[in-house]
């Protein structure tokens, strides 16, 4: 399976996008600020993972005691999973997903949580890889 999150907008404060998963849109995103990391530094907290593409698997994730999309081996990051949130206040380098109807935030990003680990279980089951590449 694979998922593709295109930066849409890059703001001050936060990063919008869009999740498509096998080339078909699935949600939009949020994201903490892009930031070229060599150059300006990493803000913990506050600054969305690199470009490039990642191997995601389901793990059981201890804060919020549920399974969840988690990421490997992004540089400079650890622990980076998709799940549900709204503001970027939520993400702390991970990758909301859900519905930018209201500015710099998703809604919605429950069922499209639960949607996309669904989807991750099905396509781990037929023995398929799930991968992200971030651009």
């Amino acid at each position: 399976m694979k998922l593709q999150l295109q930066r849409r907008y890059k703001g001050p404060d936060y990063t919008i996008g869009s999740l498509l998963v096998n080339g078909a849109y699935f949600s939009d995103t949020l994201e903490d600020r892009v930031r070229d990391i060599p150059r300006e530094g990493k803000i913990p907290g506050k600054t969305a993972i690199p470009d490039g593409e990642y191997k995601v698997i389901l793990s059981h994730s201890p804060r919020f005691k549920r399974e969840l999309p988690r990421l490997l081996n992004v540089p400079y990051f650890d622990g980076i999973l998709i799940h549900r949130g709204n503001t970027p206040n939520h993400t702390e380098g991970c990758i909301l997903v859900g519905e930018n109807k209201i500015k710099g935030q998703v809604i919605n990003s429950t069922q499209y949580e639960l949607r996309l680990i669904e989807l991750m279980r099905g396509a781990m089951s037929r023995g398929e890889e799930v991968t992200i590449k971030v651009e």
